[in-house]
């Protein structure tokens, strides 16, 4: 069984910022996540299921995100990853072609 989440980028109610809706495929469970710390904390607790091997995220956004709204999650995104290699000592995303 494949361990894939969808991670779908929204505006939030008041259409001033944005929020993710984060789905665990498996089981259908969903949760709104209003920032990248508590969407951090969310991908750790829906992992911690399936012993933290999540297999795939699938994102996608409405179309009506603003460009600005993406490029500061890719960047906070890029940060936590930065983050998670220098704890761990070894990249995140593994070179395939070795």
């Amino acid at each position: 069984m494949a361990v894939i989440f969808e991670s779908h980028v929204k505006l939030n109610d008041e259409r001033t910022g944005w929020c993710i809706e984060l789905k665990d495929t498996v089981d259908d469970r969903v949760v709104i996540c209003a920032d990248l710390e508590e969407y951090e904390q969310q991908m750790q607790e829906l992992g911690d299921d399936y012993g933290g091997n999540i297999d795939e995220v699938k994102w996608s956004k409405d179309d009506d995100v603003p460009f600005h709204f993406m490029d500061e999650i890719r960047q906070g995104m890029a940060n936590i990853q930065a983050e998670i290699e220098e704890k761990i000592g070894e990249p995140l995303i593994k070179d395939e072609k070795k």
